[in-house]
């Protein structure tokens, strides 16, 4: 087991790191996982659990975590009236397809593999988000049809190969189809839901070798608790400063802050 000074560090990076992921998940609908997961990978790996499984067990523990952000997130911007339940009802199914599939391909994947995709899908989704236009348009509307069932398994596969809630796609994507940035982030924190919920379930149920203590299935307890105990006080204040903040400088702020993740994973990835 690790000296009592080791853990004592790593149980305040969580704590840090699950205030962080509660405030991101009400500013900018994302469900704190793209604080988790590098959070969680640093601290297991900091323990000596560098097993080849590692990152599903990062993946896992995030999007359990994000059950109950997204959750939160949910209801706050709801007593705001600002997630559009249409979309939510019409994407439902197809994001939850999507999540369960992305729980299978996880799987059957190296952590150095997972670790390389989180960094280049979070780059790309960044670099939208810096310098993509907000007059850019897919379309007038939110698409239905074949456009909707391609795109919500996608959006809920990505968002479990990278273990983060909808936002990440679901805030860019809908504001290409003309929703309105405080709407996208507080109707993206449903999605997140929508992708933690069965995902997590399905993890629970997935065996993992040379996992951390307290590991069921590949959820980690102890990372769970903590970091839920602190997005569950965040999520609320982070949804009052997404409504407080002008939409130009809400998606800079998602920008930059995707990106400095995104580069340190690449980082992880590519030379250790």
């Amino acid at each position: 087991m690790p000296e009592l000074a080791t853990l004592l560090p790593l149980v305040g990076l969580l704590i840090l790191s699950g205030s962080f992921a509660g405030l991101l998940a009400g500013m900018l609908g994302v469900g704190g996982g793209i604080v988790h997961v590098p959070a969680f990978f640093l601290v297991f790996t900091i323990l000596g659990f560098d097993g080849p499984q590692i990152m599903q067990v990062c993946l896992a523990t995030s999007l359990a975590a994000i059950v109950v952000t997204s959750l939160r997130s949910v209801a706050a911007h709801n007593r705001r009236g600002a997630v559009d339940w249409a979309i939510l009802r019409g994407w439902a199914p197809g994001i939850a397809i999507g999540a369960i599939l992305g729980v299978l391909v996880a799987a059957q994947l190296r952590s150095e593999t997972l670790v390389l995709l989180f960094g280049l899908i979070a780059f790309a989704v960044g670099l939208y988000l810096a310098f993509g236009r907000a007059s850019w348009r897919l379309g007038a509307a939110m698409p239905s049809g074949p456009a909707r069932g391609a795109l919500s398994p996608l959006v809920g596969f990505l968002s479990v190969l990278m273990g983060i809630g909808g936002g990440s796609f679901g805030v860019p994507l809908m504001t290409l189809y003309g929703v309105p940035i405080h709407r996208a982030v507080a109707t993206a924190a449903g999605f997140g839901a929508l992708i933690a919920i069965p995902s997590a379930l399905a993890f629970l149920l997935m065996p993992v070798q040379a996992a951390p203590p307290f590991t069921v299935g590949a959820v980690n307890l102890p990372a769970f608790a903590v970091s839920v105990s602190m997005t569950l006080v965040t999520a609320p204040l982070g949804a009052r400063i997404a409504h407080a903040l002008p939409a130009d400088r809400l998606r800079r702020v998602f920008a930059v802050f995707i990106l400095i993740v995104a580069v340190n994973m690449l980082r992880k990835a590519l030379w250790g």
